[in-house]
């Protein structure tokens, strides 16, 4: 019998349970339980069920979920331009799950083989141009801390622009960018390198609009040339030693 009611409270709701069993991040689970791919004994499920994971048998696309959480791992790498930071990409191009696989085989044979029975999936995204610190994890609440706006994860990116911005640019960047779905939330900038061809900013936000700060910065009139992050909530590129990757 479905766990759904105000008996059940204490139970999970759904898509919570399936981002703790690590089966995939709350939002991907909830966009599945939208489109009808999830059942709960053989009933479709709805978004807020509530579900008992020592009882209840919840199919996604008719295959068995075990609910029970799973063991959670966490992997930093540092994204190389030219990979995707999705899992799947139907344009054939490398995807940021390709390059852990590849990296992983190669030093540590062991952690590859294990990892294979593992739904890893990245959290946030850098798009193919950019590079520098993202995680691999499956675990599905970590990933809603570091994700969802409500918890102002701070994201801290190198940025190489092309000119020398000034003071009015780096002031619109601080205070916010209006940009075509709104204003930018405040952002602190510092200024690591001025030339008159090419200047380095360190940018810091918290939202994670699609490919903001390039936006940002395109908008007070200095273009990215390139952009690398450097931190995301309490983790950092230099957590890495220099490795493409780093199991914590």
């Amino acid at each position: 019998m479905s766990s759904d009611g105000k008996s059940a409270t204490k139970f999970p709701k759904i898509h919570a349970a399936l981002a703790q069993a690590g089966f995939a991040s709350r939002r991907k689970a909830e966009a599945l339980i939208t489109a009808g791919q999830v059942t709960v004994n053989d009933q479709r499920a709805h978004i807020g069920q509530r579900v008992n994971p020592a009882q209840d048998i919840v199919k996604v696309e008719g295959k068995v979920i075990p609910l029970q959480a799973a063991k959670p791992y966490l992997l930093l790498i540092n994204k190389p331009t030219g990979v995707v930071s999705t899992t799947h990409d139907e344009l054939g191009r490398p995807t940021v799950l390709d390059f852990l696989h590849q990296e992983v085989t190669k030093n540590d044979p062991d952690l590859a083989k294990e990892l294979q029975a593992v739904r890893l999936y990245p959290v946030g995204r850098l798009d193919l141009d950019s590079e520098g610190l993202m995680l691999i994890t499956n675990d599905g609440s970590l990933a809603q801390k570091l994700t969802h706006p409500s918890f102002e994860s701070l994201k801290t990116y190198e940025v190489v622009v092309a000119g020398r911005p000034t003071f009015k640019a780096l002031n619109h960047l601080e205070r916010g960018v209006r940009l075509k779905e709104g204003y930018t939330a405040p952002a602190e900038v510092n200024v690591i390198q001025t030339g008159t061809e090419q200047s380095i900013l360190e940018i810091t936000i918290h939202e994670g609009r699609h490919q903001q700060v390039r936006r940002m910065c395109e908008r007070v009139g200095y273009p990215v040339v390139r952009l690398t992050r450097t931190k995301m909530g309490p983790y950092s590129l230099d957590d890495l030693d220099g490795q493409s990757y780093k199991k914590i």
